[in-house]
Order: C-alpha cells, then sequence, then structure tokens
C-alpha cells in the first residue's frame, strides 16, 4: 500500500469512528514529506496536518484562496517546484474543500467587493476570470489545477500530483485524482532494429540499434559545431603537350564578291 492509499484509508476509518486509526510515517519514508496545496479558508486550520495523519516536519503547507493554479508557470506552480527541489517534497497533494466560498462569489460580485475597497475596474486586467482564476465546481478545479502541475516543466515527472476533497464539517477525504495511476510508464519503449538487408541494401551494414549509437558529449557554452580543416587539394604536375603540326591550308581563300552601290533615287 503506497502512502495516499493509506492516508485515505485511514481517513475513512477515522471519520467512522475508528480511534485505533493512524499511520506510521516511518513506513513511508521514502515518499515524504508532502507538499499540499489547499485553500486560505480558516475552517481548515483545524484538519490539517491531522486529516493526513502527517507530523508537521513531514507536511509542506502552501495556501492561497481557492487553492487555484492559473497555469504551468504560475507564481504557485514556482513555489511548488521549490518546495520539491529545496525542501525535497516528494509527492504533492492538491486539495479543495466543500462550501468554498471562491466558488460561489461570480465576477460581478467580485468587481463590486473589489471597487468597496477602492480598486477600480480600469485598475484590472481586461480578462477577470483568467487572471484571479474563478471557478463554479471545487471537484473541476482541483482536476484543473492537477493536470497544471502534472504538465509543468518545473515538477519532475516521478512525482505523483493527487487530487483530493476535503468536507470541512467532518474531515473526510474524498479522492478525485490517484497521482500513483498518472505517473508515466518506467518502461521505456524499446528502439526498432534496423535490417538494412531488407530495406535493400545488402548486407554491406550489420543490423543495429538507433540506442546503441553513440554522440559526442558537449558542455554548456561549448562551440555549437566544430569547423573541420579545409581538405588539402592536390594539383596533378602539368602533363607535357605534343607539339601540333603546322596548319596548312590548300590553294588559295577566294576574296568576298565586289559589293555593287545602288543607285539613289532622284526623289525621296
Amino acid at each position: 500500500m503506497r502512502l495516499f492509499e493509506a492516508i485515505l484509508d485511514l481517513n475513512h476509518r477515522a471519520v467512522a469512528g475508528d480511534a485505533s486509526a493512524g499511520l506510521h510515517p516511518a513506513d513511508f519514508a521514502d515518499a515524504l514529506p508532502v507538499i499540499a496545496l489547499t485553500c486560505i479558508d480558516p475552517r481548515l486550520n483545524a484538519f490539517f496536518p491531522n486529516a493526513l495523519a502527517l507530523p508537521a516536519e513531514d507536511f509542506i503547507w502552501l495556501r492561497n484562496a481557492g487553492n487555484i493554479i492559473t497555469g504551468t508557470m504560475s507564481s504557485t506552480m514556482r513555489s511548488l517546484a521549490l518546495a520539491c527541489a529545496v525542501k525535497g517534497g516528494r509527492e504533492i497533494a492538491i486539495i479543495g474543500h466543500s462550501d468554498c466560498q471562491v466558488a460561489k462569489t461570480t465576477t460581478n460580485v467580485l468587481l463590486d467587493k473589489l471597487k468597496a475597497l477602492g480598486v477600480e475596474r480600469s485598475q484590472l486586467p481586461e480578462n477577470i476570470n483568467d487572471f484571479f482564476g474563478t471557478f463554479g465546481s471545487e471537484r473541476q478545479n482541483v482536476i484543473k489545477a492537477c493536470n497544471f502541475v502534472r504538465t509543468s516543466p518545473l515538477i519532475g515527472p516521478k512525482i505523483p500530483v493527487h487530487g483530493l476533497m476535503i468536507d470541512v464539517e467532518t474531515g473526510k477525504l474524498d479522492w478525485i485524482v490517484n497521482g500513483y495511476e498518472t505517473l508515466p510508464s518506467s518502461v521505456q519503449p524499446q528502439m526498432p532494429k534496423l535490417n538494412f538487408t531488407a530495406l535493400g541494401v545488402g548486407d554491406k551494414f550489420k543490423d543495429f540499434e538507433i540506442g546503441e549509437m553513440k554522440f559526442p558529449e558537449m558542455k554548456i557554452g561549448d562551440a555549437a559545431f566544430v569547423a573541420k580543416p579545409a581538405p588539402t587539394i592536390v594539383v596533378p604536375p602539368p602533363t607535357t603537350t605534343a607539339t601540333l603540326p603546322p596548319l596548312k591550308i590548300s590553294g588559295k581563300i577566294p576574296a568576298p564578291p565586289r559589293i555593287q552601290p545602288r543607285p539613289f533615287p532622284d526623289k525621296y
């Protein structure tokens, strides 16, 4: 059983009243610490990291309004990437919650609330929905965020990205995106062999695999190409030309006929 499989199992048991439900973090040391992105809703303070049965030192908690990710290179993605690279995060969980106020706030209501704070419409970006990442479904928002994280060039392909929902009344977790199922396969396809005989080239070349081809290694900053020395051109020595006999003309070449002048007319 993997880490989040165990977390979901014990969470459901605990919500059902099983007082013995618990997690032994040492059994999942290779998957810790966990990075979790949640909303800023104060009601979540009572649930994390207890809802995941994780000690505080194994729980990296990132928060923003609505647990929203707006793109693969957004500022939230930057924080997730640094949490992985610098803090050693091994698995990521995007955790939405029920009764999210961001989901209930329409664009017009948002503009009215901002105006009440002294922020005029002219001061805001043209596309309000894209900038603030507003959404109408908590579940779809989590799925969208997971897709951004999973396809971001800032996140390594070996890091599972899970999507969860937590009930703010009970603390029950529901699995929306299973990050283990979306990991790329570790088995790489074999490169095909080229059969030169079958291609009609003959047996001058033996069958070989493209994967066996060797390429020179270069460091960053090396020249993009190496100029080859110009080939030496060998000029053959001049050959001896045989002397041609003098040109002989038999007979006398006649002169061209004389041009007779035409008489000018009396009148033009």
